[in-house]
């Protein structure tokens, strides 16, 4: 067993990170904590709507976007890599949407066929062009909290800076327009008798999430980043029925999720981004068991009578 996990140092996991190593312990908290609170807060949307795969498929995207801004200009700048990963996950979105309106398709088939096809183009470019284009297929895949610069190392880190500030857009885009997302999200027929251009919401929701999805990339990757997308939205909504209160519980898992995550991390010696989805996936297993209103233990305490439907929460 003690081949199988490392020695626990109680001061090394858990006082450690408070004291000794607080700047950069600090630094990967919040940048954990930005990143998940806001594919979060968007991945709510994403729930209600039934599109949790569109997180997956903009992310895989970001690949062949990050290559071919790369052989365009040369740099590995970040304006540049964030403006060719954006125009990926924006031509993904509208790849998507044309495949599913115009054919037959299904949505969930027409997202499956896009996202491979382009992250298999983004690979193939990385072969072809292996000797051009410096990319790091753990980086790409799963990110790495772990390079951001510590918080007393000349001033707050550029990474921070953005992913803050994309926090900060969200929330108050989310303030701004959320009447229209919320009759969007749950009834489109209903917001088209409104007045709700359900059009621009749906393409602006997905703008939204691609810029959430580009900027979060460079932290937790193309796979981790859909975790990140789905997991918040869906242990909230165990919890309540009603969206302000999703955002709120959204927010307080990312914060749960980031600090558990980082102290096991340190415990594991593993990278900091996929232990953050282990602990918000330990998260939602903790909802999902006690849940007032759908947790498991309410089956097992009163099972259900047969020939009874359960109730749905209004």
């Amino acid at each position: 067993m003690n081949e199988l996990l490392p020695a626990f140092d109680f001061h090394h996991v858990v006082v450690a990170p408070w004291t000794d190593y607080l700047p950069a312990t600090g630094a990967w908290m919040l940048m954990g904590f930005f990143v998940t609170a806001t594919c979060g807060l968007v991945g709510n949307y994403l729930m209600l709507r039934r599109m949790a795969l569109m997180g997956d498929a903009v992310s895989h995207s970001v690949l062949p976007g990050l290559v071919i801004a790369f052989l365009i200009t040369g740099t590995r700048g970040t304006w540049a890599m964030f403006l060719g990963a954006l125009l990926a996950g924006v031509a993904t979105t509208v790849i998507v949407e044309t495949i599913h309106r115009k054919t037959r398709v299904k949505q969930d088939a027409s997202i499956g066929v896009t996202f491979t096809t382009l992250f298999a183009i983004g690979v193939v470019l990385v072969s072809v062009y292996s000797s051009q284009v410096d990319l790091d297929a753990e980086c790409v895949l799963y990110g790495e909290i772990g390079n951001i610069a510590a918080l007393d190392e000349g001033g707050i880190p550029a990474p921070l800076v953005r992913m803050g500030s994309v926090l900060i857009g969200v929330v108050l885009l989310i303030t701004i327009f959320y009447k229209q997302l919320l009759v969007s999200s749950f009834d489109p027929g209903l917001a088209r008798s409104l007045g709700v251009n359900t059009t621009a919401t749906h393409y602006g929701t997905m703008i939204v999430l691609s810029i959430v999805a580009v900027s979060a990339f460079e932290a937790v990757g193309a796979i981790l980043v859909v975790a990140m997308l789905i997991l918040p939205g869906a242990t909230s909504g165990l919890l309540t029925t009603r969206l302000a209160r999703m955002h709120g519980l959204s927010v307080v898992h990312a914060a749960l999720s980031t600090v558990l995550g980082v102290h096991l991390a340190l415990a594991l010696g593993s990278q900091i981004a996929p232990a953050i989805v282990v602990a918000g996936a330990g998260l939602f297993g903790l909802a999902w068991v006690f849940s007032p209103t759908q947790g498991l233990w309410l089956r097992w305490r009163k099972p259900a009578k047969p020939g009874t439907a359960p109730v749905e929460a209004s």
